[in-house]
């Protein structure tokens, strides 16, 4: 467990690739009291419902050879959409309501994509980042985690 200091008014982002939580923490530094403003989530059908073939296959020049070609993984660009939808939202919300500190916290995969979807001034109010999920925690869970 890390300890983080989220001062007052500081915003927390928990996101994976299908649900992400938009907080603000109405406490202080020492008692956090995140207040969750807005929570986005992305319908997340199995592969199975969304990719409507099986595998394609290629054919060589010569007539002869055959090969298999890489099924999409309809879940992954699904949730890299997502991510991309998150950071847009956390750009408006920027815009609009003028956050200066951000704590980020989401999988390591999640980050990744999101982060070059971030504009710069987003990028810049970042004061943390952590490489965890904690989407599926209820609120006071994740206080709890990020106190400890």
């Amino acid at each position: 467990m890390t300890d983080v200091r989220i001062p007052r008014k500081s915003w927390v982002v928990v996101c994976n690739g299908a649900k992400a939580l938009i907080m603000q923490n109405a406490g202080d530094a020492q008692l956090m009291n995140l207040k969750v403003l807005e929570t986005l989530t992305q319908p997340n059908e199995p592969d199975r419902e969304v990719g409507a073939d099986k595998p394609g296959r290629s054919h060589a020049a010569d007539g002869v050879s055959r090969s298999a070609v890489e099924e999409t993984s309809w879940q992954e660009q699904a949730e890299a959409q997502f991510l991309k939808h998150v950071a847009e939202r956390m750009d408006e919300l920027m815009q609009a309501k003028d956050a200066h500190r951000i704590v980020l916290i989401a999988p390591p995969k999640a980050l990744g994509t999101l982060r070059p979807a971030l504009s710069a001034e987003t990028q810049a109010a970042i004061s943390t980042e952590l490489a965890k999920d904690y989407t599926n925690l209820p609120v006071d869970e994740i206080e709890r985690h990020l106190a400890a």
